[in-house]
């Protein structure tokens, strides 16, 4: 089976990008957004960035970004996946040429499948909960929510932590999960150790779908 990709998102300091390698993170994420407590500059992204070893993917998040900030961001870090959590169209997200995934904001009513569809050439379409502002805010949603024909990969998002993400991957069968205030001890600083079970949880979910067949 293909194992359940990991998302760390909202690094600021070097030694936690560090310990979110070490625990096993796929990509880590960058918040672009000037209102969030998580905001870092393209300059301070590109410093920790510099930090990654091969194969672990950053990850711009960006909020009805200005193409001043977009391409700022863009040439300071050239291999960055875009993240659009706004109110971003398609094609907004695709004259940028750059892979790219869009936030769904799941709710009662909300038609995943045609969202799905009009943002076909995101490389994934990331589920979170819908809150006031932008951003899930750390809230779960709803997984009965999600359809099991979603046409994108799925990235499950909002409100994960070491103590329910076996649970969303046993239900959601996500190809991804995306974590932030889950694994901090204060807004915009992670936990190593919170960093590290959360990990360690997502490989235990993996071992129970494989022995389930």
């Amino acid at each position: 089976m293909t194992r359940t990709r990991i998302k760390i998102c909202g690094l600021t300091r070097e030694q936690d990008l560090d310990f979110a390698v070490q625990a096993g993170a796929d990509a880590i994420g960058f918040v672009f957004y000037e209102k969030s407590p998580r905001h870092v500059s393209p300059l301070r992204a590109a410093e920790l960035a510099r930090r990654l070893p091969p194969f672990v993917t950053p990850v711009g998040l960006f909020v009805n970004a200005s193409d001043e900030l977009l391409a700022e961001a863009m040439a300071a870090l050239p291999n960055m996946l875009l993240q659009f959590h706004g109110d971003e169209t398609p094609q907004q997200c695709e004259r940028l040429a750059r892979p790219y995934f869009r936030a769904a904001r799941m709710s009662p009513g909300f038609d995943l499948l045609d969202f799905a569809q009009q943002f076909s050439s995101a490389q994934a379409i990331l589920v979170d909960a819908h809150v006031d502002g932008y951003g899930g805010g750390g809230k779960v949603f709803d997984w009965s929510l999600l359809p099991r024909n979603v046409p994108s990969p799925v990235v499950l998002s909002g409100g994960l932590h070491a103590g329910n993400v076996i649970e969303g991957i046993l239900r959601a069968r996500p190809w991804a999960v995306d974590v932030s205030s889950g694994v901090e001890e204060a807004k915009g600083l992670k936990n190593p150790l919170l960093m590290r079970q959360f990990c360690e949880a997502v490989r235990e979910a993996d071992a129970r779908l494989e022995d389930a067949g």
